[in-house]
């Protein structure tokens, strides 16, 4: 059984400004639970979320009433088997490209370049999603091609989130983005900058085009998309701090 994680704190989870107040702190205690953490006591969720116990309690009464919540013999909070159903649905509803695409379309007509999703295949990078720039010169790259890790933007963001180490990577993981030209490819030039869920790293966004239309100004809007992206799966966008 994975051990507790240490990293959780009231900080990372917030209300939202909006909505019903009950069912906000529900969701509040859904959210710690993650692959890392599987099982809570109430003091641990009174901990992390800051509500008295007697306010978890209610909350915890109201998600095991729905099976999303267990309490086991030893007095654990575990998820319930709602949870299996839910995910089930939100599998076959192919959800993680509904929140990928939008982001990347939006990014598209903001710059007018190409916006890509990258996730680490192997030894190497796989473009799992795209969307082109409507202009006639780009680069021409297509969903399903293998790029290496160790040219390119998106090859060094990866790499940088997965711990590599040297002052570049320790810069990528300080800044949250990185903007490079003619390094893969001589003409083109990218901006890439991380994307998280509640477990970590998951991929990278990555903009690129001509190197004679390389903008440094798109680099704001590159974190940006990533940054928006996090949150919609849930994930935390911001420096790592505890790699070097």
């Amino acid at each position: 059984m994975p051990k507790k994680s240490t990293k959780l704190s009231a900080g990372k989870m917030q209300l939202t400004d909006s909505g019903v107040a009950s069912v906000d702190k529900a969701l509040l205690i859904l959210r710690l639970f993650t692959s890392q953490t599987q099982e809570l006591s109430l003091n641990d969720i009174a901990q992390l979320t800051g509500f008295y116990k007697s306010t978890a309690l209610r909350m915890l009464a109201s998600l095991g009433a729905a099976l999303l919540v267990l309490k086991r013999a030893d007095g654990m909070y575990i998820l319930g088997p709602t949870i299996a159903s839910l995910h089930a649905g939100y599998q076959d509803t192919q959800s993680f490209e509904v929140l990928i695409i939008p982001v990347l379309e939006s990014l598209m007509k903001t710059t007018h370049e190409s916006a890509a999703f990258h996730v680490r295949e192997g030894k190497q990078r796989l473009c799992l999603y795209r969307v082109d720039s409507k202009q006639a010169l780009r680069d021409h790259i297509k969903v399903g091609d293998l790029l290496p890790l160790d040219k390119g933007a998106g090859g060094k963001v990866l790499m940088a989130f997965e711990g590599a180490s040297g002052k570049a990577f320790a810069d990528i993981r300080k800044d949250m983005v990185l903007a490079i030209t003619g390094d893969r490819v001589k003409e083109i030039s990218g901006i890439s900058s991380p994307v998280f869920n509640q477990e970590g790293l998951i991929g990278v966004i990555t903009l690129t085009m001509p190197t004679y239309r390389f903008d440094p100004k798109m680099t704001s809007h590159v974190k940006a998309s990533a940054k928006k992206l996090t949150e919609l799966l849930g994930g935390q966008f911001q420096p790592s701090t505890n790699l070097r």
